[in-house]
């Protein structure tokens, strides 16, 4: 990230906070108005301080030194920003070591998706616009098993037994995975739910799903 350029307002810029901050900032300070910084915030109480900065997404090729873990996600056209923040925020909690994105779902740099990630779309390894035929690239590591979660007909989680490193396939909050994406998939998994309820939020579902193998994977460690 590259911060491009700062602007207070003359109230925060008299304050202790400015004094101690912004001889640590890289650049000059631009002073503004309070209500055009208000109008140009995309928070309900802004602090006095806007910082700009540029935050590049790439595809699979920018995905360097990527973290060597157990699983990683495959979003599909997850069109809500909150559900892809949230996703973001479940996958770090769990241990995902990336977050791949489909063309045609919500940038991760949508406002709502940076706030209701609480921070993991800054941390979190991202790669977007990834067609399904990308995900065998070598940025990926090798031998990796890919799971498509479906509401129905896959292998029940509490039976589910992965091979890993695994990629774990959710799909949009309508229409779900694609059949092209499903044909691809190495199996199918299916949380259990009641029969009067058609499918669970696309977060939900990954966070119950990511829950378990976390969990069955500290219970198989020595």
């Amino acid at each position: 990230m590259k911060l491009e350029l700062v602007l207070a307002t003359p109230a925060f810029l008299d304050s202790a906070e400015a004094h101690s901050l912004l001889p640590k900032l890289s650049g000059s300070v631009t002073e503004i108005d309070e209500q055009i910084l208000e109008e140009l915030c995309d928070a309900d109480s802004p602090k006095g301080i806007l910082g700009v900065v540029r935050l590049p997404r790439t595809g699979l090729g920018g995905l360097q030194a990527l973290p060597d873990r157990d699983v990683y996600l495959y979003a599909y056209r997850i069109q809500d920003p909150g559900n892809l923040g949230a996703l973001a925020r479940t996958g770090e909690a769990f241990g995902s070591g990336a977050l791949i994105l489909s063309p045609d779902t919500v940038h991760p740099n949508h406002p709502r998706a940076l706030r209701a990630s609480a921070g993991s779309l800054l941390r979190v390894p991202i790669a977007v616009g990834v067609e399904p035929a990308e995900l065998s690239s070598s940025a990926l590591p090798r031998k990796l098993t890919s799971v498509a979660l479906v509401p129905r007909g896959g292998t029940r989680l509490d039976r589910f037994r992965p091979d890993y490193p695994l990629l774990l396939m959710v799909g949009s909050e309508g229409a779900g995975l694609s059949e092209s994406i499903l044909d691809r998939a190495d199996s199918l998994l299916t949380i259990p739910i009641s029969d009067s309820v058609e499918s669970l939020n696309v977060t939900v579902a990954a966070s119950v799903v990511l829950w378990q193998l976390q969990r069955q994977r500290a219970e198989s460690s020595p």
